[in-house]
């Protein structure tokens, strides 16, 4: 996990979990967003992944997050699944996109 901080308060993170290509938490606080951290915290973390030799990224996101979805588009991801995928932390099925960058 990796914060971004603005006078000792913590602004966004991002963070990898399970597969070592997936990028699992990307969070901006709304005061916040629009300013570039959560591009940087996204490229920082995909940098990691280069430097350990892995070849993608991944992300997944809610279908209708189109502010999350411009930004990874932004930044190299596209879109390679749309579909309903069931949330098990929230306990019903969700409208998901899967986005993957190529890395080198």
């Amino acid at each position: 996990m990796f914060v971004a901080e603005l006078d000792a308060e913590i602004v966004g993170w991002g963070a990898r979990e399970g597969e070592p290509n997936h990028i699992s938490d990307l969070w901006v606080h709304p005061d916040h967003q629009g300013k570039g951290l959560g591009g940087a915290l996204l490229l920082h973390l995909c940098e990691l992944m280069t430097a350990e030799g892995l070849t993608t990224a991944r992300i997944d996101t809610h279908a209708r997050n189109m502010g999350a979805i411009r930004l990874y588009k932004r930044c190299g991801f596209t879109i390679i699944w749309h579909g309903i995928e069931f949330s098990s932390s929230m306990g019903v099925p969700l409208e998901k996109v899967h986005l993957e960058k190529q890395l080198g």
